[in-house]
Parts: C-alpha cells; structure tokens; sequence
C-alpha cells in the first residue's frame, strides 16, 4: 500500500528524472514508469538480493532503458552517486530509528524496519539529490510529521501534506510530504485521503482508483 501511494503521488513529466533512496525490490520505481512515460528512474538499494531483484523487475518490465538501480548505502550520501541533481527524490524510509520502540523484526527485515543511521540521513540524501525546485515526496508515520518538516526545513519549504487514515473516523496512520527544495510557499495541509469505508467494500472508490492507476494523489 505505502509503495503504490508513494508512487500515485509523484506527477513526473516525460524527460524528468526521478531517484528512490531505498528501492528495495524496484515496487515504486515500476509503479512510477507504468504510470509516467518518459520518465527517468534511479534507485539505489543497500540490500543486495533486493537491488538485484530490481534489476531483474526492471527487465521483465521491459523497462532497461528507463530504470537503473545501484548497489548502494545512502549513508554515503549523494555526491558519491557522482550523478546531477535531479527532480524529484523520493523514498519511504524505515519507520525506526531505535530498535528498542518495537519487536525485532526478523533479520530479513531489519533494513526495511531500522534506520541505522536516522531518519536525518534519509532527509539529507533525498535534499541534496534534487536541484533548486526540484521535488521530494516522503511516506511516513504520521506520528513522524514533525520530525520530517523539522529536518526538510533546512533546504526545502513549500510543503504540502496529505493525511492517510484508515477510517474518516480514525486518526491517520501515515502522511504523504511533498517538498520543493527552496520553496517559499506557505505549508498546505491538504484532504486526507481515506483507504476504507463502512460498505464492505476492501477500498473507498478514491483508493481503489488510486490503486488501479486509474487517478493520481495529486497535490
């Protein structure tokens, strides 16, 4: 679910340059070429079965061309990609920074659970990979937000939030944060977008569409 919205939430133009940190096995990635023709992907993947799954999904999507994924730490930080800065840097980061706050997951998993080297090295790579109004768009816990802006605020404004909630009567589990990096606007905090309703139905129409590729997140 989180990677279909991240990438529901990215309105990329065709010969604009898009960079995952934490690609994982390439879900966004994929998702962001089905939805948006002639846009470029990077990714970049510290765990090496997933980028090499990644590479393999970029390949059974005939998407060679379009996508390119790096064995890589982010902990590094961008400059060692030795690549130009791009539009749009994009990610769900792990939701931990200390292992303490919850069972451990198991080690498969770690990497998608922890962040080692903090949420601040996340915000940091994404910050530095875009150039001057280029965009980020984060999914996070909710509970998060603050930390977030927080730590975008060093080089990023114009922020908008979109809440994701469960339920219309239930608090948002995560929110999607859209930042232009040295954008002045003020903050927005947009509608939230509710994943169920009462009806029985698995989805509100809103997510199934959004799921469906049907319709964007836009901002």
């Amino acid at each position: 679910m989180d990677a279909a919205l991240l990438a529901a939430a990215v309105p990329a133009k065709p010969d604009e340059r898009v960079l995952e940190a934490g690609c994982g096995v390439g879900g966004v990635l994929t998702q962001i070429a089905a939805r948006r023709s002639g846009v470029s992907l990077l990714g970049i993947e510290r765990d090496a079965v997933a980028s090499g799954l990644a590479v393999k999904n970029a390949a059974l999507n005939g998407l060679t061309d379009r996508m390119e994924v790096i064995h890589g730490d982010i902990a590094g930080g961008f400059a060692a990609l030795d690549r130009p800065r791009f539009d749009w840097a994009v990610s769900n980061p792990p939701f931990f920074d200390d292992e303490s706050a919850l069972r451990a997951p198991a080690p498969a998993k770690r990497g998608a659970w922890i962040a080692d080297d903090g949420l601040a090295v996340w915000v940091k790579f994404l910050s530095d990979g875009v150039r001057d109004g280029g965009r980020i768009v984060i999914i996070h816990r909710a509970d998060r937000l603050a930390d977030l802006l927080g730590l975008l605020a060093g080089k990023c404004g114009s922020f908008a939030i979109r809440p994701v909630q469960p339920y219309a009567d239930q608090p948002a589990r995560r929110v999607l944060v859209h930042a232009i990096r040295s954008g002045k606007a003020p903050l927005r905090l947009l509608p939230a977008l509710v994943l169920h309703d009462r009806s029985g139905a698995k989805h509100t129409p809103e997510a199934e569409a959004i799921l469906r590729g049907e319709v964007d997140l836009g901002w």
